[in-house]
Parts: C-alpha cells; structure tokens; sequence
C-alpha cells in the first residue's frame, strides 16, 4: 500500500516555485531520502505532505491512513525549540495530542506510548529535564520520540542531524534505522548529505533544478554515473550544457 504518491508535482513558497514536476511515491515501511541544492524544495515537499503547503499544480496524494492517525514531524532545529521550557516527558507526551491525549489528561496508552518511545530513544533517564538543557544530540532523540508519538506509520524528518557531532550524528542514523526496520514505520528524510542517502535509504527522491530523480539507491548511483560521464564528454570537446526544459527520471521499476 502507498502511504503517498505524486504525480508531476509543482510546489511554490511565497509565490516562488520551490519544486517541479516531482514524482515519487512512498509505500509502508519504506525508507525514502530527499537529496539536492539548497531552495531546490525538498522542505516544502514535507510540508506539502503535511498539508501546510498546497500544491501549486499536479497531485499529491496521502492515504487515508495517514489522515486518520497523523504523520510524525521532526522539523529543522529552530530556537523555539531550544529554548521550549517543558521537560522532556512532557515535550515528548505532546507528540500523542491527535488521539490519545487532552490537555494534560493523558490517557494510559499515551503514557505507555511515550514511555516505550522515550525507552528506544534511549532518554527516559532525562525525563525531568527540561529541554533547553540537553545537548544538541539528547534533544533531537526527545524531539524524534516525539514524533513517534504522533506516529507509527510515517516519520517526516527534515534535517535532522544538522549541527550534531560526530557521535550524535551516528546515534541518530541508528535510531531512525531502528525506528524503520523494527518497527516498520515508513521514514521520509530531508538530507543534504547525498553519502548519508546511500548508507540508510531504500530510495532516493533527487530535486534538483532543471535535473532530478527518483528510485533505488542502486538507479541513483548508476543515474549519477551516467550524468558524470556526459559532463566528462562536454568538457573534452568544450561545449556547454543545452539550455532545456526540467525533466524528471524514474528508474524503471519504480514506476508510479
């Protein structure tokens, strides 16, 4: 089953088209990385997904599924976030709002879920701390559990190891990949970090103006091959990159 599909897809950010002619799909318990250049969208896609942005043309459909229980968003690091004064069992908790929470009512099964979260992120120890006094890569992991509260079909994850260590870094590669495997919750990650797509993802969602991609991580690698080879080509003989419309590649078999 598809949890997402699109079909020639054009996003626009305050009037500015952020992304076109986009085409992909996410089915359950995938694991898709959105790579390209800065303002190629790949933000404005998760936030399309969630519905904050409309399509400016093409389709974008989400199951019903998803509609009904709700999609886990780890946004990029803001200072909201640093500076949130709640502790981290309440921050975490917040993430069960959409069906199993009221206020500071929790029920039983939210509790048990923020519990078990807090328990695979490795953090129930930092409970009764406030989150504004975590490092960079405690917080991410309270805010990831958070998300997982607010879903256990779909996690969104739009940077989410940018300005971490090393150590921290490798720490959450590995939550999300246990997030994915053991839980089979679909991930679908924002990085600019191509190496990072071709270690942890099934698939690759490219965006990049005027060229962009979507299949295997093994297509992806071939795609760029082939893309290496031709710019090779136009070099030796001193001649330029043609001036044409964007164009979208889909690695066959991963037909929509």
């Amino acid at each position: 089953m598809n949890l997402i599909e699109s079909h020639d897809l054009t996003l626009a950010y305050d009037g500015v088209v952020a992304a076109e002619h986009v085409n992909f799909t996410l089915a359950e318990g995938d694991y898709l990385c959105v790579v390209g250049e800065n303002g190629s969208g790949k933000s404005t896609l998760l936030k399309a997904v969630t519905g904050e942005v409309k399509p400016a043309s093409g389709l974008l459909s989400v199951s019903p599924e998803l509609k009904k229980h709700g999609i886990g968003y780890l946004p990029q690091i803001s200072k909201i976030q640093r500076d949130f004064p709640a502790s981290v069992r309440e921050v975490v908790l917040s993430g069960c709002v959409r069906g199993d929470g009221w206020g500071f009512l929790w029920t039983r099964t939210a509790q048990k879920r923020a519990a078990d979260a807090m328990d695979m992120l490795g953090v129930t120890d930092l409970a009764q701390k406030t989150l504004g006094s975590l490092s960079g890569g405690q917080r991410q992991r309270v805010l990831l559990a958070r998300a997982m509260c607010a879903s256990d079909r779909l996690l969104l994850l739009d940077e989410p190891v940018t300005g971490l260590d090393p150590e921290a870094v490798h720490g959450m590669y590995e939550a999300i990949r246990r997030i994915n495997r053991e839980r089979g919750c679909a991930v679908m990650m924002v990085s600019h970090d191509v190496s990072c797509a071709l270690r942890e993802a099934a698939h690759v969602l490219s965006l990049c103006r005027g060229h962009s991609f979507y299949g295997t991580v093994d297509g992806y690698r071939r795609h760029e091959r082939l893309d290496d080879a031709a710019d090779d080509a136009l070099h030796r003989h001193g001649g330029d990159h043609p001036q044409t419309a964007p164009h979208y590649v889909e690695e066959k078999g991963a037909i929509l």
